[in-house]
């Protein structure tokens, strides 16, 4: 790295040792990766399957991916995430299942301060195109305004 990459705000830890997993390996690798994650992605918990009408679509992706966040009314304000995404569209499930990983169980501080060029940080932009690469920024993008409002509506309302 050199002296100007210092500048970029640094990501969480368990998202920046995907980002490292993801450059050590060659451009197909990642994609390889990328599969695996999109496999490794939790079912929905009860309360959501079937009711994505309680989740909010990702209107950047080009397959019907739906995402709901939750901030827990603990001191760290911990975040969890879900999301629902087609098994037939690997690609986006991946992207869903990096930020499922990196993000999912951190304080809503740290999440919130996840810069914004993050999924660009994973090397995928040479190997998906940048419409993919498009709806996987809307989907941190809405993850982060999720957490803004649930943190608002905590302090707003005292407790859950």
């Amino acid at each position: 790295m050199t002296a100007g990459d210092d500048t970029r705000a640094a990501l969480p830890a368990p998202l920046a040792e995907l980002a490292e997993d993801f450059h050590a390996v060659s451009e197909k690798d990642r994609l390889q990766l990328l599969l695996e994650l999109s496999q490794e992605l939790p079912a929905l918990p009860e309360r959501y399957a079937g009711h994505l009408d309680q989740m909010e679509r990702v209107d950047e992706c080009q397959s019907p991916v739906f995402l709901a966040v939750e901030v827990a009314d603990d001191p760290e304000q911990t975040v969890s995430l879900y999301f629902d995404a087609p098994a037939e569209a690997p690609t986006t499930r991946g992207f869903a299942g990096i930020l499922h990983e990196g993000l999912d169980g951190l304080p809503a501080e740290e999440v919130l301060g996840v810069p914004d060029d993050a999924p660009y940080r994973f090397g995928l932009a040479e190997a998906v195109s940048p419409l993919r690469m498009r709806g996987m920024v809307g989907m941190l993008g809405r993850i982060k305004r999720q957490v803004r409002m649930r943190r608002e509506a905590l302090s707003l309302g005292g407790g859950a």
